[in-house]
Order: C-alpha cells, then structure tokens, then sequence
C-alpha cells in the first residue's frame, strides 16, 4: 500500500487506488469508509527499505518504500516490450529473449554486419494506408538493431520512412550512429542520425519524423518505369562513436 493509506471506524486498512475501486465502503467489515489516514502505517511504511521488483533480472539496487515505484518505471533492468509494430504484441523480455522471439515468432530476417542494402518493392503505392511495414534485425558491434520501413499519412501527403532503433537503452544507444541512402537517377537522400532505443515505441519514433523520410512522388521517381510500381533500394551502415582519450573528440569506428 502507498500512501494516503486510509482505515475504516474498524481499524481496517487500504490505500487509496483501493478506497475508490470499492465506492468507499471498506471491503472486511462493509462500513463506510471516511477520509481516516492510518498514519502510523503509513510510518511503518517510511522506515521500510525493499529491493527492486527486477532483482530477478540483476538490478542490485534498494529503496526507500517510496522510491521504489519510480525507480522501478525507469530502472534499466526492467523488460523490453517486443520491437515489432506489425501487430500489437505484448511479448516483453530482455534483449536475447526478443532477439530469439523477433526470428521465432515474428520470422524476421536477420543479418550480420554494420552494412545493409535493402530493396522494397509494392505493387500499388497509391494504397499507403495498407502498406505493409518491414522490420529487418541486424547484428553488429555484439549488439542488435532494428531497421525499420514504412508508409504512413504525413498530414494529406503519403509518404514512406526509414529509421533505425537499438535494442538496448538509450544511454548506451548515444554511442552508435548509423546513415540511410535512397537514390537513383544520379540524385540521392541521405539522413544520418543516432538510432533509438527501442525504450521508445515504434510509433512514437515514426511521429516524431526521427529518420530518412521519402516523398511518394520522390520516391516513385526513384523506383524509375512507368511509376506505378515501387521499388526502393535503402543503403546504410552503423559505427560506433569511440572517444580517444588523448585527443578529446570522438573518432569512428567502422569495423
């Protein structure tokens, strides 16, 4: 129980989440439930020390009662919720277990290497709100990232978007960088960024406009023919940012 911790005549005890769930009334003895504080409880409960809910999986760390909630909202060991956007998944786990789930389950295609070269192609491009999204894993640096490609409506405009995420946290996401290349006909669009933590959902990287974005029209300039048939070849590496500690700034590491 957190606080404001309340107590009926009785002496029986809830908190406060629990007081509204049962329309005020105390659930042991059926009487009505005033605006009672049981703060003796609620002391006990100050005194208290307990380890975080994600000690199972390797967080040391322990709190004060009242800290521990909003660690545990942000502490790094908690679960990963699945990456993958083309349904709503509720799998969470860590990132071996997704990785595992990702090619199991969702039949994504993995591959090895800080380089990547992928070529999309639909049928009918006019139909952007039923274009089926791509996710490709990729393994590299003895990490994993999700590439991600898509189209969506940008305000009236159709429009298809390219965009990396880490499998991983945020602050160890800062040390990767990655760029995307989609062109043809002598002209190219470049984009080259940091890639997200998958901390951050799918849709709330794609709303934020976080990667290369494409033009329908640019992008069926791109695909070449008569423009009735897309066809996308994206380009891209990663690197890690490494810092030289001699010199100061970063330097890459393409390897």
């Amino acid at each position: 129980m957190y606080p404001p911790i309340h107590q009926c005549q009785n002496g029986h005890t809830l908190c406060s989440t629990c007081k509204v769930r049962v329309h005020n009334q105390c659930p042991t003895c059926r009487s009505e439930l005033g605006d009672i504080r049981c703060l003796a409880l609620e002391k006990v409960a100050e005194s208290l020390e307990l380890p975080c809910k994600y000690c199972s999986l390797g967080c040391p760390d322990i709190f004060p009662y009242y800290s521990k909630l909003k660690h545990e909202a942000i502490c790094n060991f908690r679960p990963y919720n699945c990456p993958y956007a083309g349904s709503e998944c509720s799998v969470v786990g860590d990132i071996p277990f997704l990785v595992a789930h990702l090619r199991d389950d969702h039949k994504v295609d993995m591959h090895t290497g800080s380089t990547f070269n992928h070529r999309y192609v639909k049928s009918n491009p006019r139909e952007v709100e039923n274009a089926t999204w791509m996710l490709t894993v990729f393994h590299s640096f003895g990490q994993y990232f999700c590439l991600h490609f898509e189209a969506f409506q940008l305000g009236m405009a159709p429009v298809y978007m390219a965009f990396l995420r880490f499998m991983g946290d945020e602050a160890e996401a800062r040390n990767y960088s990655y760029s995307l290349e989609v062109g043809a006909n002598g002209r190219k669009l470049t984009w080259e960024g940091t890639p997200r933590s998958i901390r951050d959902s799918h849709r709330k990287v794609r709303d934020s406009h976080d990667g290369l974005i494409i033009q329908r029209n640019m992008a069926l300039f791109f695909s070449g023919g008569d423009r009735k048939e897309l066809k996308l070849r994206v380009t891209g590496r990663v690197w890690k940012e490494q810092q030289n500690p001699d010199a100061g700034p970063c330097i890459q590491n393409f390897s």
